[in-house]
């Protein structure tokens, strides 16, 4: 197989009857940042999933680092060192900034560094050491959003799918997290953007993908895209 760090090859997913992707096709290189575009409904999040291992895929084959990790259970897949940052974020409220953190690292490696993991966190995000002991719920959603990529660093990953996280956010916000997830790039984790922003994406990213209706239908260097191209293949025209 390719040596790209994650590699996706001919992938199928559905919900019952319905199939959401089809036949979808990309690599990631170690080290890169890889934006995944397409509006709502293009497949973008079921194809997360099922790399997450949470949708099981009908067909095809999912590669990391070498290993098939096809049907493996989540859980694995997190401790072999993929993570996700889920649109919508999906914290529980009621509990507390650090709590939210710790449920991160629930895997055997990652409990073992979860003290030193956490540090990091608030390294990253200062108002969260600050916040540490309020609820989640009680933050606004900028801070909610640094709450679910922290839970996410957590797990101490090698890969990170970032869905939606600019979602319902002020454009200052976005600006500071996105700040966040380049000096996380630069420090050697490997990131996907899960985006609907044409413009944003390209701008973010080293290589882009578009999705259409459960396809990818155009790949290449963000740089060498234009955004006509990139517009055209999202809307199928």
């Amino acid at each position: 197989m390719s040596e790209a760090m994650l590699v996706v090859d001919k992938v199928d997913a559905f919900y019952g009857d319905f199939q959401a992707v089809q036949q979808a096709s990309f690599s990631i290189d170690e080290g890169g940042i890889v934006s995944l575009i397409g509006t709502n409904g293009a497949g973008k999040t079921t194809l997360m999933r099922t790399i997450g291992g949470t949708l099981p895929a009908r067909n095809g084959q999912i590669f990391f680092e070498g290993m098939e990790i096809t049907g493996l259970p989540p859980h694995k897949i997190v401790d072999l060192g993929i993570s996700l940052v889920p649109e919508g974020r999906h914290l529980f409220g009621r509990m507390s900034v650090k709590d939210n953190l710790l449920m991160g690292s629930y895997t055997p490696r990652a409990r073992k560094g979860a003290a030193r993991e956490i540090e990091k966190v608030f390294e990253l995000f200062p108002i969260l050491k600050e916040k540490a002991d309020q609820s989640a719920g009680s933050l606004s959603g900028g801070q909610q959003q640094m709450v679910a990529i922290g839970r996410a660093l957590m797990s101490q990953p090698k890969l990170i799918c970032f869905d939606e996280i600019a979602l319902g956010l002020a454009p200052m916000v976005i600006k500071d997290i996105y700040a966040r997830v380049r000096e996380l790039n630069e420090k050697g984790l490997t990131i996907v953007l899960v985006e609907q922003d044409v413009r944003r994406s390209l701008k973010q990213s080293r290589h882009a993908y578009v999705m259409l209706k459960g396809k990818v239908v155009l790949g290449g260097a963000s740089d060498e895209l234009t955004e006509e191209e990139v517009s055209k293949a999202y809307f199928g025209m």
